[in-house]
């Protein structure tokens, strides 16, 4: 997770905007894949939704974004937008490039830009919303970003243990934080993610797409993560490479893990959410159950293009 700004607010909210009006060609699936996914995603969900529901009727968020509107320089991104997110569900957020996706991600998480200026964004029942990007962290959320942002001149061993020396004793000197209770270690990582542990003497450079963005993920549960939030973990992936990555983030939300994806590939993430929103020019236009979502042509139609 990174926190870097360009020189300056405007040249950040071009490239911001850039980046999220690209077509790609994985954001469109044929129709017929909705009843593909509805078909397929059966009892797969059943335990995380289980606890989602539990936790919901216990009336508290694990997230909850309020009213929120969040700016890169004069730009307005998000627009009262509000969502909330039960522990232990996989909730999924979707809408087209430019939409406020990552914005929304980031401004959870604490980078800046964006600068939220309205609103408040709890977890856990506290107000986190001028909260540091490394508090953040250390309170339980983990920010798996678009590009993965691996390190190519490391192994995977040693990618894997840089949550080490990132939250050791000196970081909690003088900061009303802690950092006590630890992540996965190595063998439950590599249980989850055999394929890394074939290649853990290998620079991370050199691995294909799909085993960086395993990587990416596994590095995010070395550290004590409560939230997962993965922005895009599909793009760029050949089709069983994404089978490959959905039955890992399947085998992380039930191992008890609440996640929160973001993702163009809207029916392959539809396929394992519990809820689902979606947003348009920074505004929920769409919230409910992820079988509701794939019922609702027009929405879908509209805002998805799917």
């Amino acid at each position: 997770m990174s926190s870097d700004a360009p020189d300056s607010a405007a040249d950040e909210a071009e490239e911001v905007a850039a980046a999220e009006s690209t077509d790609e060609a994985t954001a469109v699936e044929p129709t017929d894949g909705v009843a593909a996914a509805e078909a397929a995603a059966g009892d797969d969900a059943d335990s995380h939704a289980a606890r989602a529901t539990a936790a919901a009727a216990e009336g508290d968020h694990l997230l909850s974004v309020e009213d929120v509107d969040a700016y890169y320089g004069q730009s307005h991104i998000l627009r009262d937008l509000s969502m909330h997110v039960e522990e232990g569900e996989v909730c999924t957020l979707l809408g087209r490039n430019g939409a406020g996706k990552t914005t929304t991600l980031r401004s959870i998480a604490g980078a800046r830009p964006p600068e939220v200026r309205e609103g408040t964004i709890r977890f856990k029942g506290s107000d986190i919303t001028d909260y540091s990007t490394e508090d953040i962290s250390s309170l339980g959320i983990s920010l798996v970003p678009e590009e993965r942002r691996v390190f190519p001149n490391l192994s995977v061993e040693e990618n894997l243990h840089l949550s080490d020396v990132a939250r050791n004793w000196s970081n909690t000197f003088g900061r009303d934080v802690s950092m006590e209770h630890p992540g996965m270690s190595d063998d439950e990582v590599y249980e989850v993610f055999p394929r890394l542990e074939e290649r853990r003497s290998q620079k991370a450079g050199t691995l294909s797409g799909g085993e960086q963005q395993m990587l990416a993920i596994a590095r995010a549960l070395k550290q004590d993560t409560d939230l997962l939030m993965l922005d895009e973990p599909y793009e760029g992936l050949a089709p069983q490479i994404i089978d490959t990555v959905e039955e890992a983030i399947e085998q992380i939300a039930d191992a008890g893990t609440t996640i929160l994806l973001v993702e163009q590939n809207a029916v392959a993430a539809m396929n394992i959410a519990d809820r689902a929103y979606v947003i348009d020019q920074g505004e929920v236009v769409f919230a409910g159950g992820s079988e509701e979502l794939r019922a609702d042509e027009k929405t879908r139609e509209q805002y998805l293009g799917v």
